[in-house]
């Protein structure tokens, strides 16, 4: 059973790997046996695993290195960063068709788009020839986003593809290249990939927003406002720093947000 964290030495990791997986529930029941005392959720699916887990620097310590003493996940990336209020109230392990779901099947995410390291985003972006897209749903984009990104105005990943095809062609007359991001990444590693089958050059910002503010101490000048994190902290500015910004705040107007709403305040593991 897990036991409530020490709100001022919580870390929180987060990961994801595309990689088959031929036993899903062997998976499942190792992950559950390495996080007895951590909080989190981590999604398993044939395709990999995708999670956010929440201990104490040697909690997570102790976790990361088991994951990647793990056949599968030996060379997986971690994103960690120092957390004020604890992300989550429990911790689950539970199998889904995807980590991401795209809803198309068949997209192998492992033949991604290119990588673009914070630096190279920076001089990328600022590019005649480049659309830059928001792979996030539009209440992410509302609360922050880069300057000159647009928004294709989807209240779930799953819209994301209409999006592109209804402008895949408009962009290839006019010579453009895509440059797309998200979060942490994942997002973008399955859409780029499935774009790639469609013959568009898409590059995608390495580790997503996230080590974008991680590696670019003055990432305010490239963005506005906050990014939204699917976790008890809300919301981070651009120092990795929990911001004022509520739930109500979020998905206030938003076409699902009580739905929203109700599902967010479930991760404190009160219902």
């Amino acid at each position: 059973m897990n036991t409530p964290l020490n709100s001022a030495a919580i870390h929180h990791t987060a990961f994801y790997k595309f990689v088959p997986l031929g036993d899903p529930e062997q998976v499942i029941e190792h992950l559950r046996s390495i996080t007895t005392d951590l909080l989190g959720s981590i999604l398993v699916a044939t395709e990999g695993i995708n999670g956010m887990v929440a201990g104490t620097t040697a909690q997570i310590d102790v976790f990361q290195a088991a994951l990647l003493a793990h056949a599968s996940f030996g060379d997986i990336l971690f994103k960690r960063t120092e957390c004020k209020t604890p992300p989550f109230g429990r911790m689950k392990v539970y199998r889904k068709p995807e980590i991401v779901p795209l809803g198309i099947s068949g997209v192998d995410a492992r033949n991604t788009g290119i990588d673009v390291s914070p630096a190279d985003w920076r001089k990328l972006i600022a590019e005649d020839d480049v659309v830059l897209l928001d792979n996030r749903n539009s209440f992410e984009f509302k609360l922050g986003r880069f300057k000159n990104a647009v928004d294709p105005n989807v209240t779930n990943f799953r819209d994301f593809p209409r999006y592109v095809e209804a402008h895949i062609d408009e962009w290839k007359a006019q010579g453009k290249r895509v440059a797309m991001y998200c979060t942490g990444g994942i997002r973008c590693e399955k859409t780029s990939a499935w774009m790639r089958d469609l013959d568009m050059e898409v590059f995608q910002l390495q580790g997503g927003i996230l080590n974008y503010f991680k590696e670019m101490p003055d990432a305010e000048k490239d963005w506005d406002g906050e990014c939204f994190v699917f976790d008890n902290r809300i919301a981070l500015d651009t120092k990795l720093q929990e911001t004022k910004t509520t739930l109500e705040d979020v998905y206030g107007g938003e076409p699902d947000g009580e739905w929203r709403l109700k599902r967010a305040k479930e991760l404190d593991g009160s219902k």
